[in-house]
């Protein structure tokens, strides 16, 4: 038997032949399957999907990649996402034309439709005026048609709301600025997406755009691993409220920026935890802003949460079948959503700000801050948020566990369970809620809290989505490769779609389907590295001829 020699013994140190010691040097033949996989990029738990012709009964199973965004559960597919968005990030930040052009011109044919729904509008408001009401279930029956048509045109969106029943009025809160908060000038927002050229002495021009970080206000002091100085003072509730509603403080940021310097900002970026587990945002910001600019419309950027107030979740709500409410442990049954939210006065239970710190520098084109910069917002994007800083101390750990336990009882939504443990009924509750246990990411350890995307892009940033972007990147593969990309398919014969079971008969083991991906791709990453190889040695004849 050969046995590989343990690095760092001497000879007459090694394992015994045979032994159990030398068996755990040899690798396992599973894992360097699964390793060789990963590294040549290959999705270690493909979805196996049967596509089955229903016209000649012909079966086959596809795998496709399981698409995780995350390295605990696919580093492969999370590594691939992570290469995608610093593509897509790289594409939008220093454009010097506008991505996305306006929609061309409706035709004649999608006017007409459009005149016809406006000539059936006015039909059916004559037939209401007059009580027909046969006459209007009519011309409801024709609208429907005449929209069916429209979006068959290729209109995109619907031409208006519906007329079936009437929808209830929502609530409305008042949109004057709180006097604690700063004013702010505001501008006609112009189309414009792209930043301000610059020409410097020599007649060369450029066009800057800048990298922002914003970060919450304090809870406390902490120590240098993000741990609180005192435990006891540092505020966990105002704490969690903050991270569930920080998402709407940067929306609301990017609308006061945008109406602020009066042209169409753009932004792509990441939301993640400092070590203190308090969220902060980087962005890459496509264009110049002044810093005091910045700073001002971050100062007076807040965001109000018009819930009801709470005090100490110490309610023990219990359910009763018969009255189909939850009760507290007296039996009076809670207060409901909608009185709750009658009861609100002037104030809202929470409001949410930036911190005094922020940070902006500039960033220019070509540059090795460029990539520098696109690498660490890209950083933590495939880890889940508790794993985005190591925990070592204890005094870490406690932090960890006391903020998640605030996050846990904190409520996350209008139809949150734990709006029970406050006396509160949450809108359409019913007897399945559990307080203390609501199901919304927010509440998950690996969150901390920061429940929606943790990648913020705008909408007219590189003027494509991941799927145009991963389509550019196979075209550029076939290009080099000098293969054609393969036509659409024509046939018009139904072909159903299922997932296939685990235990289906024709659906190989998972070492097999790892085996053949990995043949396939070692084979495209030799014909990738010849054409490569062929492209360099063309330039450089040419270079030698010229």
């Amino acid at each position: 038997m050969t046995v590989t020699a343990l690095p760092g013994l001497e000879p007459d140190e090694q394992p015994r032949p045979g032994s159990r010691a030398a068996r755990r040097l040899i690798p396992l033949a599973a894992d360097v399957v699964k390793d060789m996989a990963a590294e040549y990029g290959i999705c270690l738990r493909p979805v196996g999907l049967r596509r089955t012709d229903l016209e000649t009964g012909k079966t086959e199973i596809i795998d496709v990649p399981c698409g995780a965004t995350r390295e605990d559960k696919c580093p492969p597919c999370a590594e691939r996402a992570r290469r995608l968005r610093k593509v897509q990030i790289r594409e939008g930040w220093h454009r010097t034309d506008e991505p996305a052009p306006g929609p061309v011109p409706a035709t004649d044919g999608q006017r007409a439709l459009i005149s016809l729904r406006a000539h059936l509008e006015h039909g059916r408001d004559q037939a209401v005026r007059e009580s027909l009401w046969n006459q209007v279930e009519e011309v409801d029956e024709a609208i429907r048609e005449v929209e069916e048509a429209i979006a068959a045109e290729g209109l995109r969106g619907s031409v208006a709301p519906g007329h079936g029943k009437p929808s209830e009025p929502k609530r409305q809160r008042s949109t004057k600025r709180r006097q604690d908060a700063p004013a702010l000038p505001r501008q006609k927002v112009n189309p414009r997406t792209i930043g301000r050229t610059y020409a410097a002495p020599d007649g060369m021009e450029y066009r800057p755009s800048m990298w922002l970080t914003v970060t919450l206000d304090s809870y406390g002091p902490v120590r240098s691993d993000g741990s609180p100085v005192d435990p006891f003072t540092y505020d966990y509730r105002r704490a969690a409220w903050d991270a569930i509603a920080f998402p709407r403080l940067l929306d609301r940021f990017w609308q006061n920026l945008r109406r602020c310097v009066g042209w169409n900002v753009q932004y792509a970026g990441c939301v993640e935890p400092q070590r203190r587990l308090a969220p902060h945002a980087h962005f890459a910001i496509r264009g110049t802003i002044p810093r005091a600019v910045l700073k001002e419309v971050a100062a007076a950027t807040y965001h109000q949460v018009w819930w009801p107030k709470v005090g100490e979740p110490n309610c023990r709500p219990l359910w009763n079948a018969e009255a189909e409410t939850w009760c507290d442990e007296t039996g009076r049954p809670l207060v409901a959503w909608d009185e709750a939210l009658d009861a609100i006065e002037d104030e809202p239970a929470h409001v949410i700000r930036f911190g005094v710190q922020l940070r902006a520098e500039g960033v220019n084109a070509n540059d090795s801050n460029a990539e520098r910069a696109i690498g660490y917002i890209t950083k933590y994007i495939t880890k889940s948020a508790a794993d985005c800083h190591a925990v070592t101390t204890d005094r870490q750990r406690d932090h960890l566990e006391r903020f998640w336990r605030e996050l846990r009882v904190t409520p996350c939504s209008d139809r949150c369970a734990n709006w029970l443990l406050y006396g509160i009924q949450p809108k359409n509750a019913h007897a399945r809620l559990r307080p203390g246990n609501c199901k919304g990411r927010v509440h998950q350890r690996s969150t901390l809290g920061i429940g929606g995307r943790r990648i913020l892009v705008s909408r007219d940033w590189s003027g494509k989505t991941l799927a145009d972007h991963r389509y550019d990147a196979k075209a550029w593969v076939r290009a080099l490769l000098g293969v054609e990309a393969p036509e659409p398919e024509t046939s018009t014969a139904p072909v159903a779609w299922e997932l296939a079971r685990p235990n289906d008969p024709d659906l190989s083991p998972m070492r097999h389907r790892l085996l053949r991906a990995l043949a396939q791709r070692i084979q495209w990453r030799n014909a990738l590295n010849a054409a490569k190889d062929e492209m360099r040695g063309r330039a450089s004849s040419a270079a030698q001829a010229g």
